[in-house]
């Protein structure tokens, strides 16, 4: 069902998402819904589709279907996973999450802050649970490591380890790759699910296949720049 999964509202987008088993968790569920995705885009005509939309300089924010702990995104684009991250890590009453967006692109990042900004999130102030930074994401961002979960939302040529070597113990890095097996999957590219448990054994399962952007250098990505 992905790519299927449209909706006329934010509301409508999660209900069609849910009804399509690609959200299962309520507590995802909520913290989508505090994010409205017409935020994050530059056509808020196709906000609520699923499916990914250009958010320029060779960038797009993904097709949605993709308390107290730390979470990495990498090449976050628009800022939207963040938001959401920023949710589900957050809570009212507990403790407090962080969530690390990383852009190799000052532009994206720029764009990102404003978007988080206009959406209620507070970003890049001393107590702020979303940090927004300019870097080669390929490497991580090791000032915040170690990190509960990774998200990459780009395609890597070949698994990074510097982003294993940054999970928690225990922790998750959910990332899309392109190599000799992914091509046995629709798109020529497979989502990759890392676990690290609690003594530092690394686990690898390959989930389903994909179609992303590529996580690339920044002048291959906007020759423009």
């Amino acid at each position: 069902m992905a790519w299927r999964s449209h909706g006329e509202t934010n509301a409508g987008l999660i209900q069609a998402l849910t009804k399509n088993g690609l959200i299962t968790s309520p507590t995802v569920a909520d913290a989508m819904a505090k994010v409205d995705r017409a935020n994050y885009v530059l056509d808020k005509a196709d906000a609520y589709r699923d499916s990914p939309q250009s958010i320029n300089y060779g960038a797009t924010i993904s097709a949605p279907h993709m308390p107290g702990m730390k979470v990495l995104d990498v090449g976050s684009g628009s800022g939207y996973t963040c938001a959401v991250f920023h949710h589900l890590v957050s809570s009212d009453t507990g403790p407090k999450g962080k969530v690390v967006g990383i852009d190799h692109l000052q532009q994206l990042v720029s764009f990102s802050i404003k978007n988080l900004r206009q959406d209620g999130v507070v970003v890049n102030t001393p107590d702020a649970g979303v940090e927004m930074v300019c870097g080669d994401g390929r490497k991580g961002y090791a000032p915040g490591a170690p990190y509960n979960a990774i998200h990459v939302g780009a395609a890597a040529p070949t698994m990074p380890q510097e982003l294993i070597d940054q999970l928690a113990s225990p922790g998750r890095l959910f990332i899309p790759v392109e190599d000799e097996d992914a091509r046995a999957f629709s798109g020529g590219q497979s989502i990759w699910q890392v676990d690290k448990d609690e003594h530092g054994v690394v686990m690898r399962k390959q989930l389903f296949g994909v179609k992303y952007v590529p996580l690339t250098d920044d002048w291959k990505q906007w020759p423009g720049r």
